[in-house]
């Protein structure tokens, strides 16, 4: 069964990658499945609706670009889900450049390299 994956991301600067990694996610021998469960609008509760949806989760990826360490909302996802044991990881956004770790990143954190073989073994545990 695949593992029900979170995407974080920087919405203002990265929601093509999240498009992208949720066409991935859709390849026949995937091992995760993508619900959309952006929070597309601001709203008082939407800590608390993010929470629900990560602890609903079986891990959590956090697409990493040029902008991601200013990024408050990746930032909160990310605690959220260390505060909730969920699984995460740090995926590189884009070929050639190093994406931005978001504040709440721990220093044990590393930004992986985007391919499907990665994303494979690292939705699958290997890190």
């Amino acid at each position: 069964m695949p593992k029900r994956a979170f995407v974080s991301f920087d919405y203002d600067y990265d929601k093509p990658l999240k498009d992208l990694l949720i066409g991935q996610a859709k390849n026949p021998d995937s091992p995760f499945e993508v619900y959309d469960w952006s929070i597309k609008e601001a709203s008082q509760d939407w800590k608390v609706k993010a929470r629900s949806r990560i602890r609903a989760s079986d891990i959590v990826i956090v697409i990493c670009g040029k902008h991601t360490h200013q990024a408050v909302g990746v930032a909160i996802e990310l605690k959220l889900a260390q505060e909730e044991g969920i699984e995460y990881f740090l995926l590189n956004g884009y070929n050639g450049q190093t994406g931005k770790k978001p504040t709440t990143a721990t220093d044990g954190d590393k930004i992986y390299k985007w391919t499907w073989p990665n994303l494979k073994t690292l939705v699958g545990g290997g890190r």
